[in-house]
């Protein structure tokens, strides 16, 4: 089992324990989700591909942030920004801007790259390097601004 879903579970077990019914509640969808992916694809998913499943379920959540504080449902909104809290008691320390920003630039030296054709390569290192730990649109965003200088 991976170590992200065992923690996962640990988790759950210590919420229901501590009667943090919502808490809980949060952390079950979150392993059911995972759960019905493994079911889906057949194969036990190891904690890269958790960790995408996380990014994913908090990417939904922010989406709904948003869209319920833009329209004043600040009940729900709530209720958003605490599972988002708690799934991101299992990602990983996000990187800050200078030191993403640094890790751009280094690899899009490393690789030579010059211009807006080379964003592939450069974005599909930098996704291995940083997985979980930065916003992919974020990464993207600091690529295509180095590449069109």
């Amino acid at each position: 089992m991976s170590q992200l879903k065992q923690s996962l579970s640990d988790s759950i077990k210590t919420s229901m324990k501590a009667r943090e019914l919502e808490r809980v509640k949060v952390l079950r969808n979150v392993q059911s989700v995972v759960k019905q992916i493994e079911i889906d694809r057949q194969t036990e998913l190891d904690d890269a591909q958790v960790l995408e499943v996380l990014q994913k379920q908090l990417k939904q959540r922010h989406e709904s942030l948003t869209i319920f504080t833009e329209n004043g449902r600040d009940d729900l909104a709530n209720k958003e920004q605490f599972e988002i809290d708690i799934i991101n008691e299992f990602m990983p320390k996000q990187m800050d801007d200078a030191e993403l920003a640094a890790l751009v630039n280094a690899e899009i030296t490393e690789q030579g790259a010059t211009s807006m054709r080379d964003m592939g390569s450069v974005m599909g290192v930098l996704k291995n390097k940083t997985a979980g730990r930065a916003d992919p649109a974020l990464i993207s965003k600091l690529v295509k601004d180095a590449l069109q200088g």
